[in-house]
């Protein structure tokens, strides 16, 4: 599975952004996952979807800013980010694996990586 994530960009706090993952590769991928890693911080969970059914979980840290949705026909899955403060700017991944998980060591693809930063 090759994974291609992109949207990222310079916003203003309290803007939003939108990114996209672009899924290649082998057909059927039960869980795409969003993650995003600060400087100097681990790899955090933002939330994940189950692809077939739709059902969604999300950290409670972005709970109710952040929103994950997909397009089965095109295999992407979206990040829609509002509200966002200067403590959302990180490289933002998206991931992909077979099993619903808050774990980034449970999924076994993963995208490049897009940059986001929020400025104050």
């Amino acid at each position: 599975v090759q994974l291609q994530a992109s949207g990222g960009g310079l916003v203003q706090a309290g803007g939003s952004l939108r990114l996209s993952c672009a899924a290649s590769g082998r057909s059927i991928v039960v869980f795409m996952g969003w993650f995003r890693q600060a400087p100097g911080k681990e790899r955090e969970f933002l939330g994940y979807i189950r692809r077939h059914t739709g059902r969604i979980y999300y950290s409670e840290s972005v709970k109710g800013r952040f929103t994950i949705s997909r397009d089965n026909a095109e295999n992407t899955v979206d990040l829609q980010m509002n509200s966002l403060k200067p403590d959302d700017t990180a490289l933002y991944y998206c991931a992909a694996g077979d099993y619903g998980s808050t774990d980034a060591r449970n999924y076994a693809y993963w995208g490049q990586g897009t940059q986001v930063t929020v400025s104050s």
